[in-house]
């Protein structure tokens, strides 16, 4: 039986996740339908849907998981289901982040000014860079499911000592969380020095525009502080994410901490909230395909009101 306040963190954390959803999948849906109409998918596409497509993922892991921990916890004892499971977060967790750093890279190599020989080798051969982060990518998850394998593998030899079993999880589970997400670290730094590189260049810029003596702000400083506002959002929400996700993986290691296990999924869930809706203000036509659903939603609404008069 769920105290009161473990059932509000639950309500806060299912209403999250049902606005989480109902935003990427608008997303995925206005690529989908752009992608129809041009009978081609645009490399900005391809990454917005496929953010989109595993935020979604994400967001149903989560929660699913989180109603099996608070009414039936023994569902998620077998360890055929921590096998299941351990696989399911390595790859909807890398791809999430490896599809928000290769947007990050998008703009960074389209936005950003630099006269380095690197950087415009990098920017005529956008292609080959993506190319490098799914390698990146397959190494990073057969990593970690070699750290899985051996997790399971170990964890099935300690059903025979219920004292090893224990001792394991005090000692070891921090440790396998540690290196089974280490591709998510590393994409993330990666993206880190991105906005790094963005301020960098939005600084060079501004300073290059003052000694024009320009009194006003061009088209392509606007630019860089849109897209360095996204990518900061991006960052602290992330943070926050992994820090709840952190406090749900102890919350296994103390008995009796539903009320902090709820919080830690309440802040969790902001991340794939929250900036799915920063994507849809910051992209224009993300942006106008939704002014032009509620139009359409208040039209039908006055429609409705006029039949019922």
């Amino acid at each position: 039986m769920l105290g009161a306040m473990e059932g509000v963190l639950l309500s806060v954390a299912t209403s999250e996740a049902v606005l989480g959803i109902i935003g990427n999948t608008f997303i995925a849906l206005v690529n989908c339908m752009d992608c129809t109409r041009s009978k081609k998918l645009s490399s900005i596409g391809f990454i917005l849907t496929g953010l989109a497509i595993s935020r979604i993922c994400l967001v149903g892991l989560l929660i699913t998981k989180a109603y099996m921990k608070l009414f039936s916890p023994k569902l998620l004892s077998p360890i055929n289901i921590v096998e299941l499971n351990s696989y399911l977060w390595i790859i909807i967790g890398q791809l999430n982040v490896w599809f928000a750093t290769s947007l990050s890279i998008f703009y960074f190599l389209k936005i950003a000014n630099f006269s380095h020989y690197i950087f415009l080798w990098l920017k005529r051969r956008i292609n080959t860079v993506f190319f490098f982060l799914i390698g990146c990518l397959l190494m990073s998850c057969l990593f970690s499911f070699q750290v899985v394998v051996k997790m399971v593998k170990d964890q099935k030899m300690l059903y025979v000592n219920t004292s090893w079993q224990t001792h394991m999880k005090k000692n070891e589970l921090i440790i396998n969380y540690v290196f089974t997400n280490g591709g998510i670290f590393l994409f993330f730094m990666i993206m880190l020095i991105v906005c790094f590189l963005l301020i960098i260049s939005l600084w060079r810029h501004s300073k290059r525009i003052q000694s024009n003596e320009s009194g006003f702000r061009d088209l392509n400083t606007e630019v860089h502080v849109k897209t360095i506002k996204v990518l900061l959002s991006f960052i602290i929400l992330f943070i926050l994410h992994f820090t709840g996700i952190t406090i749900s993986v102890i919350c296994l290691l103390i008995p009796e901490s539903n009320l902090l296990f709820m919080f830690g999924l309440t802040i969790a869930f902001i991340y794939p909230c929250c900036h799915s809706f920063i994507l849809i203000i910051a992209n224009s036509q993300l942006k106008q395909s939704s002014v032009r659903m509620l139009q359409r939603l208040k039209c039908s609404e006055k429609g409705n009101r006029l039949r019922g008069t």
